[in-house]
């Protein structure tokens, strides 16, 4: 049995501790706030609920594997007699246009989002089916060596090296597949909406498009921040010893091998450690990946607005600025409840955006919480958006799920293979497998 200290409490510093301690092993999670969840936290005032994070899942199987994994399934710790269970969405998000053209994009079809496209212009959906599908090879080769499997960069078999080392980049893959920009611009939202220049992200990572064709959208009754409170739990049963209010100050290395997570309140002895914040908080790790850079989270708004706006699904205002609705939370009744992100040139309020495309609600604001980007980062530690794509050689600048210290482990949202709910989680299962049982 290994002594291991877990260095975070977000969903990836989370789901390492579980795993780690369903392989039997004596497991430690280092906190620095006063609660967990990082982002999967919400926000209240006046009786509005916002979720704080994440809205949706993009391939469910991860968060089943996690709770199969390590006890009892997720369906029945959201409650069985109650019904409760992931559910999909029909529709993954709304895309308003600069030419007031909108495109609503269907989840888990390919012959549906081919449907879509054709609607908003002939042709479009052989072009987006042209461009989609061809992922499904990449998909299968970096799911079973890259996703699934820990990894060196000198062990890497020779087709996971050819598409991590490709030199085109998601701008001109773009450019090249669409005619219109309407298609291009949906294919790479989610880049744009995490801060990325698509002009430095490698065409392989557009999978992501795939995969929320082949696996849809979905959604955690109560709240994705429900995740946290299981995985909480799940952490109680497993008989991990949690620390709160304790930020971890750098690791203790001797003998070339980490030996304990030095804290304000002390050493903590380890065997192994997982790093599952940046590691850029970290003095020993930070010089492996000063190469790298946070991509920063967007200017957040959560509204509570009297009435019921008419907005059923995560609606992307493009242009510059971006402006992404996500209508969802709790809410008094006669009430609804908003998140606004933004992205771009936010010169102006973004309700002044939404009130130039016909999405006027000045005048329905009861409630408003707004948060730079500097306050989420103050909040969560950290940026929860992972590693800016600087190039293709950004892949091999992060850590994870070994790094080249003994003993010393990466999962998380700076680790690999990258942000979201979904990867994060395969980062913790890499992590898990590189540890091995105890």
């Amino acid at each position: 049995m290994a002594q291991v200290v877990v260095v975070g409490g977000g969903y990836g510093g989370l789901a390492s501790a579980a795993r780690l301690a369903k392989l039997g092993h004596d497991v430690t999670l280092l906190e620095a706030s006063s609660g967990l969840g990082g982002a999967l936290t919400t926000v209240e005032s006046q009786g509005f609920t916002w979720e704080a994070g994440p809205t949706m899942l993009h391939v469910p199987a991860v968060v089943r594997d996690l709770f199969r994994k390590t006890g009892r399934a997720l369906e029945a710790e959201l409650g069985v007699e109650t019904g409760d269970e992931l559910t999909p969405l029909p529709i993954v998000r709304e895309h308003r246009f600069e030419d007031r053209s909108a495109l609503r994009l269907p989840a888990g079809s390919r012959r549906a989002q081919v449907e879509a496209f054709d609607e908003l212009g002939r042709g479009l959906g052989e072009a987006w089916d042209a461009y989609v599908t061809p992922y499904a090879e990449v998909w299968d080769v970096l799911r079973r060596h890259y996703f699934e499997e820990p990894w060196t960069p000198d062990r890497l078999p020779r087709e996971v090296s050819a598409i991590l080392d490709g030199r085109e980049h998601l701008h001109k893959t773009l450019r090249r597949a669409f005619r219109d920009d309407r298609p291009a611009t949906v294919a790479g939202h989610l880049f744009a909406a995490d801060g990325h220049d698509l002009r430095n992200v490698p065409t392989w990572a557009g999978v992501t498009t795939y995969l929320e064709q082949l696996f849809g959208a979905w959604t955690m009754p109560g709240g994705m921040h429900r995740l946290r409170d299981l995985l909480a739990a799940r952490l109680e049963t497993r008989g991990v010893t949690v620390l709160l209010d304790s930020p971890a100050l750098d690791l203790v290395v001797r003998d070339g091998r980490v030996a304990a997570v030095r804290t304000g309140l002390g050493e903590v002895a380890a065997d192994v450690v997982v790093c599952a914040i940046d590691p850029r908080r970290l003095p020993t790790l930070a010089p492996l990946v000063e190469r790298t850079m946070p991509s920063l989270p967007p200017v957040i708004t959560h509204l509570g607005l009297e009435g019921d706006l008419g907005i059923d699904v995560e609606t992307v205002v493009h242009g510059d600025p971006m402006v992404v609705v996500r209508p969802g939370g709790t809410a008094p009744p006669g009430h609804t409840a908003w998140t606004l992100q933004g992205r771009g040139r936010l010169s102006e309020d973004m309700l002044k955006v939404l009130a130039r495309v016909g999405l006027d609600v000045r005048d329905r604001v009861a409630v408003r919480v707004d948060r730079t980007p500097y306050d989420t980062v103050q909040a969560w530690g950290g940026s929860p958006y992972g590693v800016l794509w600087q190039g293709r050689g950004t892949v091999r600048q992060r850590l994870g799920p070994r790094t080249p210290v003994a003993g010393v482990y990466a999962a998380g949202a700076h680790a690999t293979p990258g942000s979201g709910l979904a990867y994060v989680g395969l980062g913790a299962a890499l992590v898990a497998g590189a540890v091995g049982p105890a």
